[in-house]
């Protein structure tokens, strides 16, 4: 068997499989794990991010340490800066978040649901100084 076949394991995640967990990169959102990490020996993480309580303070300026990532939103919407320019991401839209970007999650809304998908799965996050003022989120009525 190759080396390229042993972290590449099949694996199938039913909905009911792995449970929702706030133990994330953020306590204000909940995280559910699809098996791809495992199954890919750590190249990939496949996981979703709810949110879980409103968006006060958001998650501040700074970059992940990754080689790819993606966000994939499916319910609901967040708003972004990427580095000075605010986007809008709503149910469909797919975001690529290429290496090193400075970024910031600073308002969503309750029924906020995404994919995200990095590599590697281990993937370390830097506190950075931002580029511009941040508006202020909307508050959940």
């Amino acid at each position: 068997m190759s080396d390229h076949a042993r972290v590449n394991e099949f694996s199938h995640v039913l909905p009911g499989d792995t449970a929702w967990k706030g133990e994330g990169l953020r306590d204000f959102f909940l995280y559910r794990d699809l098996g791809v990490a495992r199954a890919t020996g750590g190249r990939v993480l496949a996981q979703l991010v709810k949110a879980n309580q409103p968006p006060e303070h958001g998650t501040g300026w700074h970059q992940h340490i990754a080689d790819f990532h993606i966000v994939l939103m499916l319910k609901g919407w967040a708003k972004f800066m990427y580095e000075d320019r605010e986007h809008l991401v709503a149910a469909g839209d797919c975001v690529h978040q290429r290496p090193g970007i400075t970024h910031y999650l600073f308002d969503y809304s309750p029924d906020m649901e995404y994919l995200e998908i990095v590599g590697p799965a281990d993937f370390p996050t830097v506190e950075v100084a931002g580029p511009v003022p941040v508006p202020p989120p909307a508050p959940w009525t």
